[in-house]
């Protein structure tokens, strides 16, 4: 098992009257979790929630590891979180549009896989360079990939909250694995869009490259999104490999 340090926070914002985000950080485990609700009404507090105690359930019952079952517990977590939230919404119509976007970094003796579905992100710190190892499953980037629209342009953009996977969304669950090698030093950090739809990369790079302890840098990023206007819930976890 990798040696970690983790640390995690969560906002409400200035703007949201409820926090539909939701985290979790197990070093003694391997993994950390990012969850942010979509649907507002609908109860996308409660689909964040049913991810992190799903992967909490998965993560707990097998600590074989091996790539092979590191992998599938990432998978395994997604998929049974999906299928658990539309069972939710077939017994409880009312909350029909609920679902979540979700990063999940699993670590092993030296490495590390990501499970990731929506605009939620994970970063990588290492050797003073800042990386998004994600892509947006949203409309916004599309038109960015596109060459329509710039970075910037999507800061504003009226279609910016629209994206297009999300655990718990009906069609058939789309999730993106990516893997890589860890190394002392290496920083990861996993945020809801709450933090960069407020601040830039060039800004959060700034927080990760200080001197601050984990808790510190992440109690600053989050006071940078509400400076700048706070307009969603705010999350942010940062494990640092020892």
């Amino acid at each position: 098992m990798a040696n970690l340090n983790c640390f995690g926070r969560t906002d409400p914002g200035l703007i949201r009257p409820n926090n539909e985000d939701t985290f979790l950080i197990k070093p003694d485990i391997g993994f950390c979790l990012v969850a942010d609700g979509v649907g507002g009404s609908a109860a996308g507090e409660l689909a964040s929630l049913i991810f992190s105690q799903t992967a909490l359930e998965v993560f707990s019952s097998d600590n074989d590891p091996s790539e092979n079952k590191t992998i599938e517990r990432v998978k395994t977590t997604f998929r049974s979180a999906h299928e658990r939230i539309l069972n939710y919404i077939e017994d409880n119509p009312q909350h029909e549009g609920m679902a979540c976007t979700a990063e999940l970094i699993a670590f092993q003796e030296q490495g590390f896989f990501i499970g990731h579905i929506g605009d939620s992100r994970t970063y990588r710190v290492r050797n003073g360079q800042l990386k998004q190892l994600t892509r947006d499953h949203s409309l916004v980037q599309d038109q960015i990939d596109q060459g329509l629209i710039t970075p910037a342009d999507a800061k504003n953009h009226s279609f910016r909250n629209v994206i297009f996977r999300a655990v718990g969304m009906k069609e058939n669950l789309s999730l993106d694995i990516l893997r890589g090698k860890t190394y002392p030093g290496d920083l990861f950090l996993l945020c809801s869009d709450g933090l960069t739809d407020m601040i830039d990369d060039g800004l959060i790079g700034q927080v990760l490259f200080s001197g601050f302890d984990l808790p510190r840098k992440t109690e600053k990023l989050l006071e940078m999104a509400k400076s700048a206007g706070g307009r969603d819930n705010i999350t942010v976890v940062i494990a640092e490999i020892l």
